[in-house]
């Protein structure tokens, strides 16, 4: 470093006039912005803050607490370089016409059908080795489950031992509906297989369910050769999990991925969703064009600050672990700095706190990683951090997303490796589960918080609105406690 250099140049008259440029450099100096070669300037700090294309006013409320702090601090701004993480490219689907709202996956509707399945031929069916087999399902638009059915067994297509049929919400215990199969009571034989009506239930879109078919007896449950069925997902409003030849079951699987039967369903208000099909043309050219003003605002912002970096990714929350994988690529290519301090634009940061540690404790500049740390937390089937690749029921250790500071040689070794990686969808666990090994030092520290809560001493805390940020900087500036001040404690 050009400062560890002048430190030790012999020269007292060098050295006097080098610590009064450092102490008042902040006064003298503009805050630099990236060089002409687009490489940001020399850093003890990199602070990478994510942050979604849309979320300007909470960008702003950062800039003008704890980074428009740093920027005029006479010390620390020359310690520290911020960067907002931007995706480079918004999601040209409406969200309305999103299978979900954390993706950009188009909803694919077409005309609807009933029937999951028809059975063409015999020869496509056949005894199955296990007793219990499941079909995951995700619901796009509300439908109703009508009638679960059950595959015959033999040539006379009969039904020869005692099979249930439950149909269950992913992250629930009990069932929604159940059919019972035996042979004195098969039900009623359509396309192939045998069905029984069962209470009908509205399910919402973004259902997540499971079919589950068990053998009660001896008798083999009958399954399907997938790769000899066609699957109906009534014109999209149902998809289906893969079910393909050797596909192992997830940790939290009811059964083995299969098909031993089907179901039939009705489309819930089939007119609503004949008019949103007749809508789209309208709303796609309606998204488009905000898209573009959306763009060239954030072409605007990023020229008047200079604090954005936009990765090569669609920006969406799907998108996040590999937008933050994109960064480290960015920041080991463009960025001189020791350390970094990942954090997401709704997060209050103690600057003065962080900084202060890092000088008081001497930490550790190789293979190391300071942060609160999560253990054994469960790896979710559904929702907004849905992973269904990651074999293990529970991630590696890893550390909140509200903050955590890692060495460089880790972020280069991520970077270097960022193609061949895998980006777990909970954005800070693809850090443990990629990145780290036993010779990773790892700083435990509850200072950096997990959930939104206010403490004297916090260096961290997430999922704050724009006047709670200001709120917690302003009574950390007041009398250094984000919580309030005495007197008027919220």
């Amino acid at each position: 470093m050009r400062a560890l250099a002048l430190l030790l140049c012999p020269c007292a008259l060098a050295l006097a006039v080098h610590l009064w440029l450092a102490a008042n450099r902040g006064a003298l100096l503009p805050e630099r912005r990236d060089s002409a070669d687009g490489r940001a300037p020399a850093r003890e700090v990199l602070v990478g803050v994510l942050s979604a294309r849309q979320h300007r006013a909470l960008r702003d409320a950062i800039r003008e607490t704890w980074l428009g702090y740093l920027r005029e601090h006479p010390r620390f701004g020359r310690r520290v370089l911020v960067k907002f993480i931007i995706g480079k490219h918004g999601c040209a689907v409406p969200e309305e016409d999103r299978e979900d709202p954390y993706s950009c996956a188009l909803l694919n509707l077409t005309k609807p059908g009933t029937e999951v399945l028809a059975v063409p031929h015999a020869s496509v069916l056949g005894p199955s080795d296990v007793s219990v087999v499941s079909l995951d399902f995700k619901v796009l638009h509300p439908v109703v489950i009508t009638r679960l059915g059950v595959f015959p067994h033999g040539p006379h297509q009969e039904l020869c031992g005692n099979v249930t049929v439950k149909l269950f919400q992913l992250d629930q215990e009990e069932a929604v509906v159940t059919a019972r199969f035996s042979a004195i009571s098969t039900g009623t034989k359509v396309n192939g297989l045998w069905y029984k009506p069962v209470e009908q239930f509205i399910l919402p879109r973004g259902f997540e369910g499971s079919l589950v078919w068990e053998s009660l007896d001896s008798t083999s449950l009958t399954t399907a050769d997938i790769s000899k069925v066609q699957l109906n997902a009534g014109g999209g409003v149902v998809r289906f999990a893969s079910v393909e030849e050797g596909t192992l079951p997830h940790r939290s699987a009811r059964g083995f991925p299969g098909l031993a039967g089907g179901f039939t369903f009705s489309i819930y208000d089939a007119e609503a969703l004949s008019e949103m099909l007749r809508g789209r043309p309208a709303r796609r050219d309606r998204h488009a064009a905000r898209l573009r003003e959306e763009g060239a605002e954030l072409e605007r912002e990023s020229r008047r600050h200079g604090d954005m970096v936009f990765v090569d990714v669609v920006d969406t929350y799907r998108s996040v672990p590999s937008k933050l994988l994109q960064f480290y690529k960015w920041s080991v290519r463009r960025a001189d700095f020791s350390l970094l301090l990942k954090t997401d634009d709704d997060c209050y940061i103690d600057v003065d706190a962080v900084l202060m540690k890092i000088d008081q404790k001497g930490l550790k500049r190789s293979n190391f990683w300071w942060g609160n740390f999560r253990q054994s937390w469960a790896v979710d089937r559904v929702g907004k951090w849905q992973e269904l690749e990651y074999a293990s029921p529970a991630y590696p250790a890893f550390a909140c997303g509200s903050g955590y500071v890692v060495s460089r040689d880790l972020v280069q070794w991520l970077a270097d490796n960022a193609d061949k990686l895998k980006a777990y969808q909970v954005p800070d666990t693809s850090f443990g589960a990629n990145g780290t090994d036993d010779s990773t030092f790892p700083a435990q520290d509850p200072g950096w918080l997990c959930e939104k809560d206010c403490y004297a001493d916090m260096l961290s805390s997430p999922q704050h609105s724009v006047q709670e940020l200001r709120t917690l900087w302003a009574g950390r500036r007041a009398c250094g406690d984000p919580c309030g001040c005495p007197g008027d404690r919220r």
